[in-house]
């Protein structure tokens, strides 16, 4: 008989081989979690790709000046020159500086002066304009507009105007036959007057923030005070002045930093004079630095600065979370003593 081959036949696998190759081909939580960390680690290097250039900026511009500068106070430094360290010597000169403590006085006076008047007028102004009167847009913008205006333009601007021979202001009082003025030319006078410069331009600043702000004052605070007998003195005094507290504290640290780092307006106008009477932190810093040629000695000037600074923001913090609890106790309380006032009412 021929022989025929036997047939070829595969072995099947077990079950139990056959549902392991199912599950292995089949993603488990295991994969899950290794895709979504890898995606996630693809959107991260995504965005740092788009930010490091604004990361590379603001090391160079800003992180890297702020430590060169803080080494730079230790040293003794005429930007030419090779450095040489000195430690304190620095910070022991400061505080023996007579035009050091004259520089501070001027910088206080200044800020004592341009941030209550400021703030004091930017909220009446505010109170006036939050009215429905004719021509309101008008106005704001007017009061808004010198804000914009940059602090060199108003020097030049005022240094025309307040020129002791030649100037508007002095044609204006002999036309009155009044006595002319020094102005910026009289160390009695120049501080004073660099302050009512400053806050025509930045009253406006104020104005803007605390008109938003009276927005925002809840209108069942007024009310209840209304039901209650309450006139507009009372409901200013007790409802709309603390609502604002938040904002006021805010208004403070910012007029206030921006007093402390006062420059443009005095280089341009006086250039710290007459006599020193208008020289100011900032302007003492620059003056060491670039026109004495003592870059160590103004770098730690400015670091006596930025420590008052520093303190400044801790405090008015410090301030501003303390308004914050005072004000959610008032509203919680006007809440609770607005209902029942409305529904008496409405009966």
């Amino acid at each position: 008989m021929p022989h025929h081959p036997a047939p070829l036949t595969v072995a099947r696998p077990p079950e139990g081989g056959r549902a392991q190759r199912s599950a292995a081909r089949l993603p488990g939580p295991d994969d899950a979690r290794r895709l979504r960390r890898r995606g996630r680690r693809r959107e991260e290097a995504t965005a740092w790709l788009f930010v490091s250039p604004a990361v590379l900026i603001i090391l160079g511009l800003s992180v890297l000046p702020v430590v060169w500068s803080l080494l730079l106070s230790f040293q003794a430094n005429d930007l030419v020159t090779p450095s040489r360290w000195v430690g304190l010597d620095n910070y022991r000169a400061l505080a023996a500086d007579p035009h050091f403590s004259e520089a501070v006085r001027n910088t206080l006076v200044y800020t004592v002066l341009y941030v209550p008047l400021s703030l004091v007028g930017g909220l009446v102004l505010a109170l006036a304009l939050n009215r429905r009167i004719r021509l309101v847009g008008i106005y704001r913008t007017l009061i808004f507009v010198p804000f914009v205006v940059s602090a060199t333009a108003q020097g030049v601007l005022f240094s025309f105007i307040l020129d002791p021979e030649f100037g508007a202001a002095n044609s204006l009082l002999a036309r009155m036959g009044l006595s002319t003025q020094g102005f910026l030319t009289d160390p009695g006078q120049a501080l004073a007057v660099l302050v009512g410069i400053t806050l025509w331009s930045g009253t406006g600043f104020c104005v803007v923030v605390y008109l938003a702000a009276l927005q925002d004052v809840p209108q069942s605070l007024i009310e209840a005070a209304r039901l209650d007998g309450a006139g507009r003195r009372h409901i200013l005094r007790h409802v709309t002045l603390p609502t604002l507290t938040p904002v006021s504290v805010f208004l403070v640290l910012w007029e206030t930093i921006q007093s402390l780092q006062v420059f443009d307006l005095v280089y341009v106008t006086t250039k710290g004079g007459p006599l020193g009477s208008t020289t100011v932190i900032v302007y003492f810093i620059w003056e060491q630095a670039f026109k004495s040629f003592t870059a160590g000695y103004g770098a730690a000037a400015a670091y006596v600065l930025a420590v008052a600074l520093g303190l400044v923001g801790i405090v008015m913090r410090l301030v501003r979370g303390g308004a914050g609890r005072r004000l959610r106790t008032a509203l919680r309380r006007g809440r609770s003593t607005a209902g029942p006032s409305t529904e008496g009412a409405a009966r």
